[in-house]
């Protein structure tokens, strides 16, 4: 199931970046990211209340807290670069510029969560880095 749900956001991580590059046409990159942002805490919200889910807020822990929160933060501001990377870079470029992420984050997973590295990853990695210097050179 989780492959449906990595597939969907995907395609649209993939819509975001196509809508949001029509959308910041003229328009102030921060502000953009702040309305964006907006948009997302009442959907986000709107679906822990539809689900019940929003007493389980007094639950969480003090370690999780502060993760989420760092995660917030690392959220916006990664919005904050690439909206202002969309307003001035074409969209492709910017995209795949993004996408590198997955390196650093297969990367960050191995420091940090310890996660194994096996060839595979390794490869993957590099024809990602690979690809990446590519499209957009």
């Amino acid at each position: 199931m989780w492959v449906i749900y990595a597939v969907l956001s995907a395609f649209f991580a993939a819509l975001t970046s196509i809508l949001a590059k029509i959308g910041i046409e003229n328009v102030n990159s921060n502000l953009a990211t702040a309305i964006r942002t907006a948009v997302i805490l009442v959907l986000a919200w709107g679906i822990v209340f539809a689900a019940g889910k929003q007493q389980e807020i007094f639950s969480i822990g003090q370690k999780s807290w502060v993760f989420l929160i760092l995660s917030g933060c690392a959220t916006g501001l990664s919005w904050i670069f690439y909206y202002r990377a969309l307003q001035l870079g074409e969209a492709s470029k910017v995209i795949v510029i993004d996408k590198s992420s997955v390196v650093i984050g297969i990367v960050l997973a191995f420091i940090v969560l310890h996660e194994s590295l096996d060839i595979k990853t390794i490869v993957g990695g590099a024809l990602i880095t690979i690809g990446t210097f590519v499209l957009i050179l």
